[in-house]
Protein backbone atom coordinates (compact mmCIF):
# COMPACT_ATOMS: atom_id res chain seq x y z
CA UNK A 1 0.00 0.00 0.00
CA UNK A 2 2.78 2.39 0.86
CA UNK A 3 4.54 1.63 -2.43
CA UNK A 4 1.41 2.62 -4.36
CA UNK A 5 0.90 5.95 -2.66
CA UNK A 6 3.47 8.01 -4.67
CA UNK A 7 2.12 6.62 -7.94
CA UNK A 8 -1.46 7.40 -6.96
CA UNK A 9 -0.56 10.92 -5.91
CA UNK A 10 1.46 11.47 -9.06
CA UNK A 11 -1.32 10.17 -11.27
CA UNK A 12 -3.84 12.38 -9.50
CA UNK A 13 -1.57 15.37 -9.91
CA UNK A 14 -1.13 14.73 -13.63
CA UNK A 15 -4.86 14.23 -14.12
CA UNK A 16 -5.65 17.42 -12.23
CA UNK A 17 -3.06 19.39 -14.19
CA UNK A 18 -4.41 18.07 -17.50
CA UNK A 19 -7.99 18.96 -16.50
CA UNK A 20 -6.96 22.49 -15.56
CA UNK A 21 -5.01 22.90 -18.81
CA UNK A 22 -7.95 21.71 -20.91
CA UNK A 23 -10.34 24.00 -19.04
CA UNK A 24 -8.02 26.97 -19.56
CA UNK A 25 -7.67 26.20 -23.29
CA UNK A 26 -11.46 25.92 -23.65
CA UNK A 27 -12.01 29.24 -21.90
CA UNK A 28 -9.38 31.06 -23.92
CA UNK A 29 -10.75 29.73 -27.20
CA UNK A 30 -14.27 30.89 -26.38
CA UNK A 31 -13.04 34.27 -25.15
CA UNK A 32 -11.17 34.81 -28.43
CA UNK A 33 -14.33 33.96 -30.38
CA UNK A 34 -16.92 36.03 -28.50
CA UNK A 35 -15.66 39.49 -29.62
CA UNK A 36 -16.29 38.42 -33.22
CA UNK A 37 -19.93 39.42 -32.72
CA UNK A 38 -18.74 42.95 -33.50
CA UNK A 39 -18.34 41.89 -37.12
CA UNK A 40 -22.14 41.85 -37.51
CA UNK A 41 -22.93 45.45 -36.49
CA UNK A 42 -19.69 46.76 -38.00
CA UNK A 43 -20.45 45.15 -41.35
CA UNK A 44 -24.06 46.27 -41.22
CA UNK A 45 -23.09 49.86 -40.51
CA UNK A 46 -20.44 49.91 -43.24
CA UNK A 47 -22.93 48.55 -45.78
CA UNK A 48 -25.55 51.07 -44.67
CA UNK A 49 -23.14 53.97 -45.14
CA UNK A 50 -21.78 52.78 -48.49
CA UNK A 51 -24.78 51.12 -50.13
CA UNK A 52 -27.82 52.38 -48.26
CA UNK A 53 -30.99 50.37 -47.61
CA UNK A 54 -31.27 46.86 -48.99
CA UNK A 55 -34.19 47.41 -51.34
CA UNK A 56 -32.93 45.82 -54.56
CA UNK A 57 -30.91 42.83 -55.70
CA UNK A 58 -27.96 45.06 -56.58
CA UNK A 59 -27.97 46.66 -53.14
CA UNK A 60 -28.22 43.23 -51.52
CA UNK A 61 -25.25 41.90 -53.49
CA UNK A 62 -23.06 44.91 -52.72
CA UNK A 63 -24.19 45.31 -49.12
CA UNK A 64 -23.92 41.59 -48.45
CA UNK A 65 -20.38 41.49 -49.79
CA UNK A 66 -19.35 44.39 -47.54
CA UNK A 67 -21.00 42.94 -44.46
CA UNK A 68 -19.70 39.47 -45.24
CA UNK A 69 -16.14 40.71 -45.61
CA UNK A 70 -16.32 42.49 -42.26
CA UNK A 71 -17.79 39.41 -40.59
CA UNK A 72 -15.25 37.13 -42.25
CA UNK A 73 -12.36 39.24 -40.99
CA UNK A 74 -13.78 39.34 -37.46
CA UNK A 75 -14.37 35.59 -37.43
CA UNK A 76 -10.93 34.82 -38.75
CA UNK A 77 -9.39 36.90 -35.98
CA UNK A 78 -11.24 34.70 -33.53
CA UNK A 79 -10.13 31.53 -35.34
CA UNK A 80 -6.59 32.52 -36.29
CA UNK A 81 -4.96 30.12 -33.80
CA UNK A 82 -6.80 27.22 -35.36
CA UNK A 83 -4.59 27.45 -38.43
CA UNK A 84 -7.40 28.60 -40.73
CA UNK A 85 -6.16 30.64 -43.70
CA UNK A 86 -7.64 34.18 -43.71
CA UNK A 87 -8.13 34.90 -47.42
CA UNK A 88 -10.36 31.92 -48.30
CA UNK A 89 -12.46 32.38 -45.16
CA UNK A 90 -13.06 36.09 -45.75
CA UNK A 91 -13.77 35.52 -49.45
CA UNK A 92 -16.18 32.65 -48.77
CA UNK A 93 -18.05 34.63 -46.12
CA UNK A 94 -18.30 37.73 -48.32
CA UNK A 95 -19.49 35.77 -51.35
CA UNK A 96 -21.89 33.68 -49.30
CA UNK A 97 -23.45 36.73 -47.72
CA UNK A 98 -23.69 38.62 -51.00
CA UNK A 99 -25.61 35.85 -52.74
CA UNK A 100 -27.38 34.77 -49.58
CA UNK A 101 -28.75 38.23 -48.84
CA UNK A 102 -29.77 38.73 -52.46
CA UNK A 103 -31.64 35.43 -52.46
CA UNK A 104 -33.19 35.82 -49.01
CA UNK A 105 -34.30 39.42 -49.46
CA UNK A 106 -35.72 38.67 -52.90
CA UNK A 107 -37.78 35.75 -51.62
CA UNK A 108 -39.47 37.97 -49.02
CA UNK A 109 -39.73 40.87 -51.49
CA UNK A 110 -37.40 42.97 -49.31
CA UNK A 111 -39.96 42.93 -46.50
CA UNK A 112 -39.12 43.93 -42.94
CA UNK A 113 -41.77 42.14 -40.89
CA UNK A 114 -40.45 39.73 -38.26
CA UNK A 115 -41.57 36.77 -40.35
CA UNK A 116 -39.94 38.12 -43.50
CA UNK A 117 -36.65 38.86 -41.77
CA UNK A 118 -36.64 35.44 -40.09
CA UNK A 119 -37.06 33.76 -43.48
CA UNK A 120 -34.43 36.03 -45.02
CA UNK A 121 -32.02 35.14 -42.22
CA UNK A 122 -32.62 31.42 -42.69
CA UNK A 123 -31.90 31.58 -46.41
CA UNK A 124 -28.91 33.89 -46.09
CA UNK A 125 -27.47 31.86 -43.22
CA UNK A 126 -27.81 28.61 -45.17
CA UNK A 127 -25.87 30.04 -48.11
CA UNK A 128 -23.17 31.62 -45.92
CA UNK A 129 -22.89 28.38 -43.97
CA UNK A 130 -22.55 26.37 -47.17
CA UNK A 131 -19.79 28.65 -48.47
CA UNK A 132 -17.90 28.32 -45.20
CA UNK A 133 -18.52 24.57 -45.00
CA UNK A 134 -16.64 24.02 -48.25
CA UNK A 135 -13.54 25.23 -46.38
CA UNK A 136 -14.36 23.49 -43.11
CA UNK A 137 -14.72 20.17 -44.93
CA UNK A 138 -10.95 19.97 -45.34
CA UNK A 139 -10.55 19.94 -41.58
CA UNK A 140 -13.76 18.43 -40.28
CA UNK A 141 -14.88 16.06 -43.00
CA UNK A 142 -18.59 15.27 -43.16
CA UNK A 143 -19.19 17.09 -39.87
CA UNK A 144 -18.75 20.36 -41.78
CA UNK A 145 -22.09 19.86 -43.53
CA UNK A 146 -23.93 20.38 -40.26
CA UNK A 147 -22.72 23.99 -40.35
CA UNK A 148 -25.14 25.34 -43.02
CA UNK A 149 -28.18 24.05 -41.12
CA UNK A 150 -26.85 25.47 -37.84
CA UNK A 151 -26.14 28.90 -39.34
CA UNK A 152 -29.51 28.95 -41.11
CA UNK A 153 -31.36 28.41 -37.86
CA UNK A 154 -29.20 30.78 -35.85
CA UNK A 155 -29.37 33.63 -38.37
CA UNK A 156 -33.14 33.25 -38.43
CA UNK A 157 -33.05 33.52 -34.64
CA UNK A 158 -30.74 36.54 -34.84
CA UNK A 159 -33.23 38.43 -36.99
CA UNK A 160 -36.14 37.39 -34.76
CA UNK A 161 -34.34 38.73 -31.69
CA UNK A 162 -33.40 42.00 -33.40
CA UNK A 163 -36.90 42.58 -34.78
CA UNK A 164 -38.45 41.84 -31.39
CA UNK A 165 -36.03 44.21 -29.63
CA UNK A 166 -37.56 47.26 -31.30
CA UNK A 167 -34.65 47.96 -33.64
CA UNK A 168 -35.53 50.05 -36.70
CA UNK A 169 -35.49 47.10 -39.08
CA UNK A 170 -37.48 49.22 -41.54
CA UNK A 171 -34.13 50.81 -42.41
CA UNK A 172 -33.38 47.55 -44.26
CA UNK A 173 -29.99 46.59 -42.90
CA UNK A 174 -27.89 43.78 -44.33
CA UNK A 175 -27.75 41.88 -41.07
CA UNK A 176 -29.31 41.70 -37.61
CA UNK A 177 -28.10 43.93 -34.79
CA UNK A 178 -25.94 43.40 -31.74
CA UNK A 179 -28.71 41.81 -29.67
CA UNK A 180 -29.07 38.99 -32.17
CA UNK A 181 -25.35 38.91 -32.95
CA UNK A 182 -24.37 38.21 -29.34
CA UNK A 183 -26.68 35.20 -29.17
CA UNK A 184 -25.54 33.86 -32.56
CA UNK A 185 -21.87 34.30 -31.71
CA UNK A 186 -22.20 32.59 -28.34
CA UNK A 187 -23.95 29.64 -29.97
CA UNK A 188 -21.36 29.33 -32.75
CA UNK A 189 -18.40 29.32 -30.35
CA UNK A 190 -18.53 25.54 -30.80
CA UNK A 191 -16.85 26.05 -34.19
CA UNK A 192 -13.82 27.67 -32.58
CA UNK A 193 -13.58 24.79 -30.11
CA UNK A 194 -13.86 22.09 -32.76
CA UNK A 195 -11.33 23.75 -35.07
CA UNK A 196 -8.86 24.29 -32.24
CA UNK A 197 -9.12 20.65 -31.22
CA UNK A 198 -8.66 19.50 -34.82
CA UNK A 199 -5.68 21.74 -35.49
CA UNK A 200 -2.78 19.92 -37.20
CA UNK A 201 0.15 19.41 -34.86
CA UNK A 202 2.47 21.23 -37.25
CA UNK A 203 0.45 24.45 -37.00
CA UNK A 204 1.72 27.10 -34.56
CA UNK A 205 -0.37 27.51 -31.43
Amino acid sequence: MVMCTPYTIGETAVTTYTTIALTTTWQRTVLRWLPTFLGFPAGGLAAKLIVGPIDSVGAALAGGAISGAALGIAQWLGLRRSGLAPEPWVAATAAGMAFGLAAGASVVDFGTTTGALTAQGAICGAIVGTAQATLLFRRLGGLAWAWPAAISGLWALGWTITASAGIDVEAKYTVFGSSGAIVVTAATSVLALVLTNSRPEADPS
